[in-house]
């Protein structure tokens, strides 16, 4: 007899061990590495890129989009260490029209303004281009021409201008404008006619179709907070602005020593409704939440872990898109 009631106060506490573990193992997420989330990013980047073969013997070339943009490349102007090429070219292209895909992907629209702060764009397309051969990358010394439909950019709009996109030493984006010092450019390589926009550029690499977005409202900085073990290395915020449709996307793109994220320049207006996202890994999907808020002045914002959830890429794109 008091060999079966020991028997059964060892199970007992075995149980009670089993479940403080699972209890524990629940509690205590792992957050991604730098690594890990860097890569399902980039295999967001190229489950989008486009891929084809011209011959440079062949002259100006036009390819289609799998959305129907038409892109010309003359294959007449193209140069490896500076010298002509022969012979086939391989294209890589991606288009980017919404929010989700400029978040899986960290393609936000942020602008450098004339005095280095960043402010939102609201974006007519984002282009990248590139022409290898063999591996090797290849210039251009002609311009590379797209005829983008409106109907993929919530229709024309005849302030839209040229953007052009630097990655910085981190793989983030920011766009710069690419018309000269003196605007001697105009709309430096976009018109706008009829239900197309056609832009024009002369070189490889991302290309944007932007303007600035206007709010006359007083601006302020905001503060973000993400849940615990997560930073600027292994998770980002972003903002997007309600109203703006599916063709923007802000990033708090700063980290403050305090471990807050922060959009330290001061662009945000007071009383925007806007809703923050966080985002980062987690076991090959995406841990993301999305919270509705109105901004005040200096406001900051908590994100917990219990308000996370986990979801593919094709879920985190649809949710981040249905935000109006």
């Amino acid at each position: 007899m008091k060999s079966n009631f020991k028997t059964i106060g060892l199970l007992f506490l075995a149980a009670i061990s089993l479940v403080s573990c699972n209890d524990n193992d629940d509690n205590q997420q792992m957050p991604a590495t730098a690594a890990e989330f860097a890569n399902i990013r980039e295999a967001a980047l190229n489950k989008i890129t486009q891929e084809f073969t011209i011959a440079a013997e062949d002259g100006a070339t036009t390819l289609t989009s799998e959305n129907g943009v038409k892109i010309t490349i003359n294959g007449n102007c193209l140069t490896k260490d500076g010298n002509p090429v022969t012979g086939d070219v391989k294209i890589e292209y991606v288009e980017i029209f919404e929010k989700g895909n400029m978040l899986v992907t960290n393609k936000p629209t942020m602008g450098i303004m004339p005095d280095g702060k960043r402010n939102l764009l609201i974006s007519g397309g984002e282009f990248f281009i590139k022409a290898t051969q063999n591996g090797k990358e290849l210039a251009t010394t002609c311009n590379i021409s797209l005829i983008v439909p409106a109907s993929l950019t919530d229709g024309i709009d005849n302030a839209m201008t040229l953007w052009k996109g630097i990655i910085d030493d981190e793989g983030n984006l920011a766009w710069a404008d690419a018309r000269n010092a003196e605007g001697n450019n105009g709309k430096g390589g976009v018109q706008a006619e009829g239900n197309n926009y056609y832009v024009s550029f002369g070189n490889f690499g991302w290309t944007n179709v932007d303007k600035f977005y206007s709010d006359p409202r007083p601006k302020t900085t905001i503060l973000v907070d993400a849940p615990e073990g997560y930073d600027n290395t292994n998770s980002a915020i972003y903002l997007s602005y309600d109203g703006e449709g599916t063709n923007a996307l802000a990033k708090l793109d700063t980290y403050t020593a305090e471990g807050l994220f922060s959009e330290h320049y001061g662009q945000i207006p007071v009383g925007l409704a806007c809703h923050i996202i966080f985002a980062t890994e987690d076991n090959g999907n995406w841990r993301y939440a999305i919270k509705g808020v109105t901004v005040q002045a200096n406001d900051v914002f908590t994100f917990t872990l219990a308000e996370t959830t986990v979801g593919t890429e094709a879920q985190l794109v649809a949710a981040i898109n249905a935000i109006q």
